[in-house]
């Protein structure tokens, strides 16, 4: 897993350069975010239990199909499934949001998903969904925590419905 800060260094020294004024203006921002950041993350572990039930219950409510007979949820299993799936979303959120890079997704979260997904049936659309209630309700807690940029927290989770939607699961 890497931060901004090693993923940066990596890709100057793959190409053999020296940190020029665009590596230095991304080390800059990077480093100015960092208390906002680990705040943000802060918000996200002290409220993970209840964002993911906000998420479960308004994704639930707009797709009342999923917990009908024969939805993906409709067992107490399957439901409960979700949810621990959402949970994972969102802990890796939180990952990638205090290393200020989505590397640590694609290593934990995206590779060997496509697979998954595709032997259980799970449908894709409503996992997209429920990723991005669960940004939303985060940016909510976080500009209620006091932090001005709540645009910080939307890269995981942007990062994760992105990687998801343009695969063909």
């Amino acid at each position: 897993m890497r931060d901004a800060v090693t993923s940066l260094i990596r890709n100057y020294d793959v190409t053999g350069r020296y940190l020029d004024r665009d590596a230095m203006d991304n080390l800059k921002s990077y480093f100015n975010t960092g208390m906002a950041r680990v705040r943000a993350a802060a918000v996200i572990n002290a409220n993970a239990a209840d964002i993911v039930k906000r998420a479960g219950l308004q994704l639930f409510d707009e797709q009342p199909e999923l917990i009908r007979p024969g939805g993906y949820a409709y067992t107490t299993r399957r439901y409960a499934a979700c949810l621990r799936d959402m949970d994972y979303y969102l802990r890796y959120a939180s990952y990638a949001l205090v290393a200020g890079d989505t590397d640590v997704l694609d290593e934990r979260v995206l590779e060997g998903l496509r697979e998954t997904y595709n032997s259980l049936g799970v449908p894709i659309g409503p996992t997209v969904q429920g990723i991005q209630i669960m940004k939303n309700i985060v940016k909510e807690l976080v500009s209620e925590a006091g932090i001005e940029d709540v645009g910080i927290v939307e890269q995981p989770f942007d990062y994760m419905t992105r990687e998801l939607g343009e695969k063909d699961l």
